[in-house]
């Protein structure tokens, strides 16, 4: 790894005045971010904005990929770990070769679930990415029924709030106003100062995530000395499998399957008698919906379950 970073400082000898604004996409498990990041990348193909995305799964499917119908080369895929911490110098060579293949007008990168977004930000500060890194910004992303059950609302769920320069309040439309005033206002007591923004499905206007002094990076930050320091933080331990589903199932035998009291995420493909299904598990909610498209025979019949890693 050593010998890839000296490599990628050789390359990058001859430096661009071109500063490139980076947006950190983070949230709990199940909150919503996969549909966001959708959101901006159907943006960015209608704008004609070069995108470079980085995706980082908990598990090792790639069923983000099927997900984003991302294939070429503008789409990487880190998974199996955190970007924030055991995969930041995968992280770094991956920003810097997506910088000299794709020449992005934007990077985001969309964290895992259990990822803390300032430790993955503080990697723009490293050579040779803070040669061209301008802005960047965390955007969080928090379920409003998650916090309306008070469900896994501290670790890791508290360090992301917190580190947010901006929080999208999704899930709206499954609380009533008052139980949406009462989220909220929680969120204020532990991060007072983010802006909130209300979202169904993460639809937000573009330019609440792209503001036009952000692109123009009038306010990019002068990364030519030391960096932040990593600020104190919990990470809690998460333990992913891959389960494969029993065939000839239905749709009901599947989510009685799926209903366990300790699951905090599900993601992945399974056939069923009503044909092929996405199945998507957040807290105590299963989802069921017909799959968009062909999905990938590798992917079929084999879904990600992500629990609490037992404490010794």
């Amino acid at each position: 790894m050593l010998y890839s970073l000296r490599v990628m400082n050789e390359r990058t000898e001859e430096q661009t005045s071109r500063k490139v604004p980076a947006l950190v996409v983070s949230g709990f498990l199940g909150s919503g971010k996969t549909t966001l990041i959708r959101r901006i990348l159907d943006d960015a193909i209608r704008t004609g904005v070069r995108v470079a995305l980085i995706s980082n799964e908990l598990g090792a499917l790639g069923i983000d990929r099927a997900l984003l119908g991302q294939g070429d080369e503008a789409y990487v895929e880190i998974e199996g770990g955190c970007v924030c911490c055991e995969l930041s110098d995968d992280l770094l060579v991956t920003l810097q070769d997506l910088w000299e293949r794709v020449h992005p007008d934007r990077v985001v990168i969309e964290t895992s679930g259990v990822a803390l977004p300032f430790d993955t930000q503080l990697n723009f500060w490293r050579e040779p990415v803070c040669r061209w890194i301008g802005d960047d910004m965390a955007v969080v992303v928090a379920n409003a029924e998650q916090i309306a059950e008070g469900r896994d609302l501290e670790g890791t769920f508290v360090d992301q709030i917190t580190s947010a320069d901006l929080i999208v309040l999704n899930k709206v439309d499954l609380l009533t106003p008052e139980a949406l005033e009462r989220a909220e206002r929680w969120l204020r007591t532990i991060e007072p100062e983010a802006p909130v923004v209300r979202a169904q499905h993460c639809d937000l206007p573009s330019g609440l995530l792209f503001p036009p002094d952000f692109l123009a990076g009038e306010t990019a930050p002068d990364r030519s000395g030391p960096g932040p320091e990593a600020r104190p933080h919990s990470h809690e331990a998460f333990e992913t499998e891959v389960w494969e589903v029993p065939p000839g199932l239905s749709n009901q035998d599947l989510e009685s399957l799926l209903d366990q009291p300790e699951l905090l995420r599900a993601k992945g493909f399974a056939q069923t008698n009503s044909g092929t299904q996405l199945v998507q598990v957040v807290g105590r909610r299963i989802e069921l919906r017909p799959a968009d498209g062909a999905v990938d025979p590798q992917l079929l019949d084999r879904i990600v379950l992500i629990r609490r890693a037992p404490r010794h």
